[in-house]
């Protein structure tokens, strides 16, 4: 048996146009601030530490009211702009169609994942959705991973298992789960620090099958 689990945000799909909408929006309404850009917001998202309500909303705590219509606002928003990654889709179902088992470990939360795969109608291709409301720690906490793993029955001795991310805490999960990690570079970040950095979709079939 072979895994491949996905992080989802600058490795399957584009997000960042909706997730600024909505982060400005809240930096609007309850602070009236002004509004951030596109290559700011991913840039905050890809930092390996950070303090997010600091950075977006100029507040030292993510406040529950922020939390609330940030939610809110992006459960209408999150599937205006997103779109696959050029290649995702054929990959993905070259991959099931070679009984490959693939999965999608996400620090969102699971409410916006399968609204937005479902969405970009993938969803059906994915045995497991899980985001970072399913676990005690996200991502780079090994936990999602192996909470996909353990659905498989995963056995490290006869099975193969990867972590497909565009970020260091992709990488950093995946070292911690034992499996082998493959950084995306078309997603939020060009450059990573990983054994096996890749350029296409493609060329994770090159790698799995």
């Amino acid at each position: 048996m072979k895994v491949v689990i996905f992080d989802m945000d600058g490795t399957l799909l584009d997000s960042k146009k909706d997730i600024t909408i909505s982060a400005n929006y809240v930096r609007e309404k309850h602070y009236n601030l002004e509004p951030l850009s596109e290559e700011y917001v991913v840039e905050v998202i890809n930092m390996e530490v950070r303090n997010l309500a600091m950075l977006f909303y100029e507040t030292e705590v993510y406040h529950p009211k922020d939390r609330e219509l940030f939610e809110s606002h992006y459960e209408i928003q999150c599937t205006k702009n997103v779109y696959l990654y050029e290649g995702i889709e054929e990959m993905l179902k070259k991959l099931v169609e070679a009984d490959i088992k693939i999965s999608v470990a996400t620090n969102a939360p699971t409410q916006f994942a399968l609204r937005m795969l479902e969405h970009l109608k993938v969803k059906p291709l994915f045995d497991v959705i899980i985001g970072a409301d399913m676990v005690c720690e996200s991502k780079p906490s090994p936990e999602m991973l192996n909470y996909v793993l353990n659905h498989y029955g995963y056995d490290a001795k006869s099975h193969k298992a990867w972590m497909v991310g565009d970020n260091s805490k992709d990488i950093l999960s995946a070292a911690s789960a034992q499996i082998d990690s493959i950084f995306a570079t078309w997603g939020f970040s060009p450059k990573g620090n990983a054994k096996i950095i890749i350029k296409k979709p493609s060329e994770i079939l090159d790698i799995v099958l």
